[in-house]
């Protein structure tokens, strides 16, 4: 099952994708989980989802992809997983959050919110990164590599 889910080629746009997602990801969590980028941190987090609704096991998850799920996703280990992870939480958050503000973002302060485009380009990297792995410089490849002898090649 591990060789199924880390299985890729050698690309080098699905490194470029993967580092990209990751990058961006990664501050959004860090915001939730650990207050940096002028995010409110753990408490805060937990406070304003529970008050949304979430359970506190969903937050906690949330919180677990978006920080360990983008450096995982950086190293490219368990891509798909992570990928499917991140894509899952931002179809949440337009259904909850963006879907009602239309496609745009608020470029200008028009409108009362953000709208979705740019959540449906990490939707769409999210979705390339499940369908094709990880590609080029990532451990699912080493994951994926048997030796002839049945060990892991590092």
């Amino acid at each position: 099952m591990v060789k199924t889910l880390a299985a890729t080629d050698n690309s080098p746009a699905q490194l470029l994708i993967r580092l990209a997602l990751g990058v961006v990801i990664f501050p959004h969590g860090a915001q939730k989980l650990l207050g940096w980028f002028g995010g409110g941190g753990y408490g805060a987090t937990v406070a304003a989802f529970t008050a949304l609704g979430f359970p506190l096991w969903a937050i906690i998850l949330l919180m677990v992809t978006e920080v360990g799920g983008s450096l995982l996703l950086i190293l490219g280990l368990f891509t798909r997983v992570w990928a499917l992870a991140i894509g899952t939480a931002i179809i949440i958050c337009v259904k909850m959050n963006h879907l009602q503000h239309g496609f745009f973002m608020n470029w200008f302060g028009q409108q009362q919110g953000e709208g979705y485009e740019y959540h449906l380009l990490v939707l769409g990297i999210a979705l390339a990164l499940v369908v094709r792995g990880g590609g080029m410089l990532s451990f699912d490849r080493l994951l994926a590599k048997e030796r002839r002898r049945g060990g892991i090649v590092f």
